[in-house]
């Protein structure tokens, strides 16, 4: 524990400039504490190994920080930056180049949006005019002009894609942030799905083509791959139900919008450096009796409905993947009891084989018997004749009355529906 709190951290935070930075950091269990206002068990649920195992996937809203930890995606979110552990690590490093490359891009869309002048209305161009506009800009003959024309009007409409909020106003920078690591985690398991998707159908195919082993083999790992990727789907879905239906879990992420009303009511931060820090919600509940018995104060109620949206969202994105993998595990599940159909059939044949041989060697064990008989030393007239045909004419009477019994038993079998 003291390894990994004491490692290296990225910290992806955007200036007002629009300008997105980020930078390696050596943070210890103490400063990061005092810098995100998070208590030790938090700490242990994002960063010990044990804690992971007992606490698999969280997304926690406290005072001061969001703790992220769904499907391998573990960053803690502030007002002003995201703090991502082991950040060299190569299946850190591309979550931490789309944080950077979002916020910055989202940071210098809105010091665009501030600096240029507003339209008449005070709505934003529709999309029809804006890429008319750029074509526009680009109508005097150029060579190359396709390849600056497509580059063009994607980083305009890319900067202005998404629609404008009802209030006017940009989403937070934790809910950016929170995005980001949402559309990730929802993006690996959607791909590992597809990877899966790829390989398990024409592995399914060749089993039901041919039984053996190495197919028997392949799609047995195929299936412990689809129970793995099932659960953390699982888990990421039942962990945004829960968000969507607790309100006060999405109030608590609501940090920005925390701060300034701690500062509009003149709150000083809640933190101390030498204690452990608490849950904002927990400290309301306990200075409620001080509030209530005081002049009163205004609790702190901040509308939920974009945090609603946005988990809205990529709940349904990933209960999309879930319905690919439940499609997936029905063509695994046909699969086997098609098998198991053919393998119920060639014992069923190995059966009916066994009792057409049974039924054989029972008649030529009739024969053999009638061979005994006559192999007793008794005296008949039969032993004294001289004509070697009598004993060509024996052997083929018992073989001719072993084939007619054998031709008799098949066919009460077949009559009585014990062989097809």
């Amino acid at each position: 524990m003291a390894a990994a709190a004491g490692g290296e951290w990225a910290a992806v935070s955007a200036s007002s400039a629009g300008e997105g930075t980020w930078r390696v950091e050596a943070l210890g269990k103490q400063q990061l504490m005092r810098r995100t206002g998070l208590r030790v068990r938090d700490l242990r649920a994002l960063l010990d190994p044990a804690a992971q195992l007992s606490h698999p996937t969280s997304v926690m809203g406290r005072d001061r920080a969001v703790v992220f930890n769904l499907h391998r995606v573990r960053a803690v979110i502030t007002a002003s930056e995201v703090l991502v552990p082991a950040p060299r690590d190569p299946s850190v490093a591309p979550l931490v180049g789309e944080l950077h490359a979002r916020l910055a891009a989202a940071a210098a869309a809105a010091a665009a949006a501030a600096a240029s002048p507003p339209e008449e209305d005070g709505k934003a161009l529709p999309f029809e005019f804006r890429a008319l506009e750029v074509c526009l800009d680009f109508a005097c003959p150029r060579d190359p002009a396709v390849a600056p024309l497509v580059a063009e009007l994607h980083a305009r409409l890319a900067a202005t894609a998404s629609p404008p909020e009802e209030d006017g106003k940009a989403l937070p920078f934790e809910f950016r942030a929170l995005e980001v690591c949402l559309e990730f985690a929802c993006k690996s398991l959607d791909h590992e799905t597809c990877m899966l998707e790829k390989e398990a159908y024409p592995a399914l195919d060749a089993l039901t083509s041919k039984v053996s082993t190495l197919n028997l083999e392949h799609v047995r790992q195929i299936k412990s791959r689809l129970v793995a990727i099932s659960g953390g789907v699982h888990k990421v879905r039942d962990q945004l139900e829960h968000l969507l239906d607790d309100d006060a879990d999405m109030v608590a992420m609501h940090l920005s919008e925390k701060l300034a009303f701690q500062a509009a009511v003149g709150q000083s931060s809640r933190f101390d450096t030498e204690e452990e820090p608490g849950e904002f919600d927990q400290q309301r509940d306990d200075d409620g009796d001080d509030d209530d018995q005081g002049e009163g104060s205004v609790p702190f109620s901040p509308k939920i409905d974009e945090l609603e949206k946005l988990l809205e969202a990529y709940f349904v994105q990933i209960d999309g993947t879930l319905n690919k993998l439940s499609t997936l595990r029905e063509y695994v599940d046909d699969t086997e009891d098609y098998i198991n159909i053919m393998l119920d059939d060639k014992q069923n044949q190995l059966l009916q084989m066994g009792v057409v041989l049974s039924t054989a060697t029972l008649m030529a064990s009739c024969a053999i018997v009638v061979t005994a008989v006559f192999g007793i030393n008794i005296h008949i007239a039969l032993f004294r004749t001289t004509n070697t045909n009598i004993f060509w004419f024996a052997n083929a009477g018992m073989l001719g009355g072993a084939a007619a019994l054998f031709v008799v038993a098949i066919a009460y079998y077949r009559k009585n529906g014990i062989l097809r």
